[in-house]
């Protein structure tokens, strides 16, 4: 099993708790495979076995290249002789009474989880915003970014460094760096598409830098956005056709829905690279508190992510608190430089999806 201790799995698989206090789970309990609600540990089972079939301990596994045709174990969903089932879901909760105990929830719920981080071995992916900027301030470890010279993220990252009285160790971007990392993530995550290589570039290459300088775990402040409406799709709703739901609320929780999906690709590019993800504002205190909060705490006017900025005041500068930040892809310049190779390459925009294509030559 890995992540919760087996005893708390237990007590979740007994009670269907789908927020037992973890910050997630996956593997084999007494026999029943399982994964956590928002499948923060990928897991993988040999597509060609049926749901009726018994699954042998070497048809499953927590990495993809072990099994001759993986296929993803579905978060919340347990296995056992009476073949697959969805076993946990987020709960809907009412939001908090009132917007001063909400923020008090949600720095403690923050705050406490960041602080249990055991920092041996531990760097952090840095890009001064304030997800991964409550990161720096509560922990004693050091600060990586990774970008392209004139990017957006190297200047953040070292501005937000500065206000902190700390330092940040830029990883610069190249595009030997993005050629060479391309079929490389693509194998270990088993994607091609534009966007998710994009995603997965500076987080690969910070993390190839922070294992050659000695550490194997990296912090990050993945699920701030998707838990706190830090998406403009979410801000948007229900103008935004990128998203179903005609509320707010209703959009942070379908962006949370996402999770699995996106952590899959993270997770396993993170591990290729050397390092193991520390993600500590996914643990389910945090994620039960941003569960809890009304629109207005979430999106108010221009403002995203409001009650985790308003919570942050207390161990971060204003200044950071208050920043907007770009997508990794494009606040490192990654996406840019990814489809100038493309187009050099003979790729060009007019050809339908011609950064993928670019990719999948890449890996061919």
């Amino acid at each position: 099993m890995q992540g919760a201790d087996p005893d708390t799995v237990a007590d979740a698989l007994d009670s269907g708790d789908a927020l037992p206090g973890s910050g997630g789970f996956a593997g084999e309990l007494d026999g029943t495979l399982l994964r956590d609600v928002l499948g923060r540990y990928p897991l993988f089972v040999e597509r060609t076995v049926s749901d009726g079939e018994p699954l042998d301990p070497g048809q499953w596994s927590r990495d993809p290249t072990a099994l001759a045709d993986p296929r993803l174990f579905p978060a919340g969903h347990i296995r056992d002789d009476n073949g697959t089932r969805q076993r946990w879901s987020l709960p809907s909760p009412d939001p908090f009474s009132d917007r001063e105990t909400a923020i008090n929830r949600v720095r403690e719920a923050v705050e406490t989880s960041i602080d249990a981080v055991d920092t041996d071995s531990l760097a952090i992916a840095f890009s001064g915003g304030v997800d991964s900027a409550l990161l720096a301030a509560r922990l004693d470890a050091p600060l990586y970014v990774a970008g392209f010279p004139d990017s957006h993220d190297v200047e953040a990252a070292r501005s937000a460094a500065d206000l902190l009285r700390t330092e940040v160790r830029v990883v610069e971007l190249t595009h030997e760096a993005i050629e060479r990392a391309v079929p490389e993530i693509a194998h270990a995550t088993g994607r091609t598409n534009a966007m998710a290589v994009q995603i997965a570039l500076p987080l690969y290459l910070a993390a190839e830098r922070v294992a050659a300088d000695g550490f194997d775990r990296l912090a990050l402040g993945q699920g701030a956005d998707e838990l706190f409406g830090g998406y403009a799709k979410v801000a948007k709703a229900p103008e935004d056709p990128r998203v179903e739901a005609d509320t707010v609320r209703g959009a942070q929780r379908e962006v949370i829905g996402s999770l699995p999906d996106q952590l899959e690709r993270d997770v396993l590019a993170l591990r290729a690279a050397g390092v193991e993800p520390v993600t500590p504002l996914l643990h389910d205190r945090v994620v039960e508190a941003a569960l809890r909060l009304d629109g207005e705490l979430l999106v108010d006017g221009e403002t995203r992510k409001v009650a985790l900025r308003a919570a942050a005041r207390g161990s971060l500068p204003d200044e950071i608190a208050n920043r907007d930040k770009k997508a990794a892809q494009y606040g490192s310049l990654a996406a840019r430089e990814l489809d100038r190779l493309a187009r050099q390459a003979g790729y060009k925009r007019r050809m339908d999806d011609h950064v993928t294509q670019y990719v999948e030559s890449l890996v061919e």
